[in-house]
């Protein structure tokens, strides 16, 4: 039967706790995201199509990871030190030594692009990598419906973790471009050019430090999160599940309209990030042509576009319908992407071009991490929502079962976004088109129509008033 439990909510140290987790995990797991591809494609000399088949494999991997361990997670009963807790211990280890390890491969000869130690080597590396990052980013996610239970309280995590993520991909991105600044000739970084042996000393270094911080940070997090509260719910019935039967429960969420539309929004939208992730570095270096200090530009971008559009969204999203603001947040991403069509014109000049590009790319920067003040609570709401609707059980016990499985599947089908866009955009730039500005217009041209279908999808969401509290009077 179900029972009235006093919502809980995450403040202070533990608000600051939990959504560290943003900076310090995300910021090395970014920075690997987006400079991985350049660093082994434009020095270590590995062919674009190797890479992004290991990229593509260990996402799919991830993937699957993430919905066995939400089954685990959600069956394991409580003990001293919580229920999901302990798993943030158990995955850090590997997933640190690998995140330090996958800087070090070993390097491509100069005519053989296709060297077979250097791809293995990547492929192993990453796959154990992505499997214990599931694990650490899964519970972290899980924890979410549990550790906050009222919209507000949900909307300021969401608003604190999207602060961090903005930071994170800041400096995710300043090191990196502050080696390109320092380079003699960006676009040769090959490991025996000048330039590729200062990368081969800087990137892995920012990656060891970078490792170093998330390692701490998710430590911080496993002090700040409290799961006492199972303890007082001792009499709960936590139900086991085989983990042969963990797919078919994915029935449960995929059962949820509602659920499914987010999902199929975050799959687009996954492909769009993973897609700018891959083009920032070519981008900047084959069609704008930057040298030297012009790397920083994107730096400004980055910084002001994605708080001023950070804070513009907050204030829509406290008038506004979270659904309907989430559209247009994505609305304009899509014709962002298609202004990007004008670099095709002949002999633009820099200025113009210039121009263009802060234009479109920090208004698509800006919607991109804005995305998670509209998708966190959402998300919660329809976990919250759907352990409501379990009358044999009450809130806390409904989660408890559910939680990691509709985190799992969310998880999974996130993650096929980046892996179907590793392939995709990794398939176009091999070989001569590694280096071909028109090619990448058309690239990012492409990310409007996939923002196009995730603007559909999201329009369609509907939130029950019951588990979310629209401040607007309709």
């Amino acid at each position: 039967m179900s029972t009235i439990t006093t919502p809980r909510e995450l403040h202070g140290k533990r608000l600051f706790g939990y959504s560290l987790g943003d900076l310090g995990f995300t910021l090395p797991n970014m920075f690997t995201e987006v400079f991985i591809f350049q660093y082994y494609v434009y020095t270590i000399n590995l062919n674009a199509l190797l890479v992004s088949i290991g990229v593509t494999v260990q996402l799919i991997l991830g993937a699957i990871a993430s919905i066995i361990f939400g089954v685990i997670v959600d069956n394991k009963k409580p003990g001293k030190l919580g229920k999901r807790r302990p798993f943030l211990l158990i995955g850090l280890p590997v997933w640190t030594i690998t995140t330090i390890m996958i800087w070090f491969p070993p390097l491509c000869p100069q005519d053989n692009s296709l060297f077979a130690p250097t791809a293995i080597f990547f492929w192993g590396v990453t796959m154990i990598r992505t499997i214990f990052r599931a694990l650490i980013f899964n519970v972290h996610a899980s924890m979410l419906p549990e550790q906050s239970q009222t919209l507000k309280n949900r909307e300021k995590v969401a608003s604190m973790r999207s602060a961090f993520s903005i930071i994170a991909s800041i400096f995710a991105m300043l090191l990196p471009l502050s080696i390109h600044s320092l380079l003699s000739d960006p676009t040769n970084v090959k490991w025996w050019d000048p330039s590729g042996k200062i990368m081969l000393l800087y990137i892995p270094l920012i990656g060891i430090i970078f490792t170093v911080f998330g390692l701490i940070t998710v430590i911080i997090i496993f002090i700040s999160v409290d799961e006492s509260f199972h303890s007082r719910n001792s009499n709960l019935n936590y139900e086991k599940t085989k983990i042969t039967d963990a797919f078919k429960r994915m029935g449960i969420p995929a059962k949820d309209k509602n659920f499914l539309k987010l999902m199929v929004a975050g799959f687009f939208i996954g492909v769009c990030g993973k897609t700018v992730a891959v083009l920032v570095f070519p981008f900047q270096t084959y069609l704008m042509e930057f040298q030297s200090s012009e790397f920083f530009i994107y730096i400004l971008i980055s910084i002001f576009g994605k708080f001023i559009w950070f804070f513009v969204w907050k204030r829509i999203l406290k008038r506004n319908h979270i659904v309907n603001s989430y559209s247009i947040c994505i609305l304009l991403a899509v014709i962002a992407s298609f202004l990007d069509i004008f670099f095709l014109l002949n002999e633009l000049q820099f200025g113009i071009k210039l121009i263009l590009y802060i234009v479109t790319w920090s208004t698509v920067l800006g919607s991109m991490y804005a995305y998670p003040l509209f998708s966190i609570p959402i998300m919660a709401s329809l976990v919250h929502e759907a352990a409501g609707n379990d009358k044999s059980s009450n809130i806390d016990e409904g989660m408890a079962k559910i939680s990691g499985s509709y985190y799992g599947l969310e998880s999974f089908v996130r993650s096929m976004g980046p892996a179907f866009a590793s392939l995709f955009v990794g398939s176009i730039l091999s070989g001569p088109n590694e280096e071909n500005p028109y090619v990448l217009i058309i690239i990012f041209f492409s990310l409007g129509v996939f923002y196009l279908i995730a603007f559909v999808f999201v329009r369609r969401i509907t939130l029950s008033k019951e588990f979310y509290h629209n401040q607007q009077i309709m």
